[in-house]
């Protein structure tokens, strides 16, 4: 029986060794992927894949590529998580092809105010703020727009650098659905930052554009692969009610 959400948020451990004598079911670890691909997302983008890693050969040269820490190395299967902020023409099409579909293909004068602010958002607005060239333009419109921000509040995070940390944001949040949904059916995960992200790349043959957002190690959680118990600042340091 699946946990519900919050039992699944509490059983949930980075667990860095897994058992040996325990595999897990592909189409299990795949669903919990789709789970993923409903996460919220930056203007819908989608600027992520998955890599769903089973493959004994890749496994072993991921696990090199993340200094064989006792996660990857004892893991049964991996998931690399990937920004594509490369991809965001392909993704912007498909969402403006989308709509048109839905608002049934009319004429440009024909469109609502609100279609037409729509399509213009995937048109117009979502090209302005990642086209870019050398870092030039987006030094450009952070810029532009400080200025404006003078006289009314404006959206600021425009630079290259911002539109690369909306993509890693949006990732995490698709990470973070797969791991509750892995918890709820019992099985492990161990989120780890420590990669040589080249190498990651290089074993997965990725393009240039293709960022690393995380490696999670899988598998069903050995009775020494937490290693200790959860430790969390008190709440009322971090809650903040205004």
């Amino acid at each position: 029986m699946e946990k519900t959400v919050t039992e699944a948020i509490a059983y949930r451990r980075s667990v860095r060794v897994y058992r040996d004598d325990v595999e897990l079911d592909d189409k299990k670890v795949r669903q919990c992927l789709v789970n993923a691909s409903f996460a919220p997302t930056s203007s819908n983008l989608q600027l992520w894949e998955f890599y769903h890693v089973t493959d004994k050969v890749t496994l072993k040269a991921l696990s090199k590529a993340c200094f064989d820490q006792p996660a990857a190395i004892t893991a049964k299967q991996l998931v690399v998580v990937v920004t594509r902020k490369d991809l965001w023409r392909k993704r912007s099409k498909a969402n403006l092809d989308y709509l048109k579909k839905g608002f049934g293909n009319k004429a440009k004068n024909v469109y609502s105010t609100r279609e037409k602010f729509v399509l213009n958002y995937y048109g117009k607005l979502i090209p302005t703020l990642y086209s870019e060239f050398l870092g030039i333009l987006g030094g450009l419109r952070f810029i532009f727009f400080q200025i404006v921000g003078l006289f009314r509040p404006v959206y600021r995070q425009v630079r290259k650098s911002d539109m690369r940390i909306v993509a890693h944001k949006s990732a995490g949040l698709a990470a973070q659905n797969f791991m509750i949904s892995m918890a709820a059916i019992g099985y492990d995960t161990c989120p780890m930052e420590g990669s040589d992200t080249l190498r990651v790349k290089k074993v997965l043959g990725l393009p240039w554009g293709a960022e690393i957002n995380m490696i999670i190690a899988c598998g069903v959680r050995d009775e020494k692969g937490v290693y200790g118990p959860r430790f969390r600042i008190p709440f009322d340091e971090v809650y903040k009610k205004v």
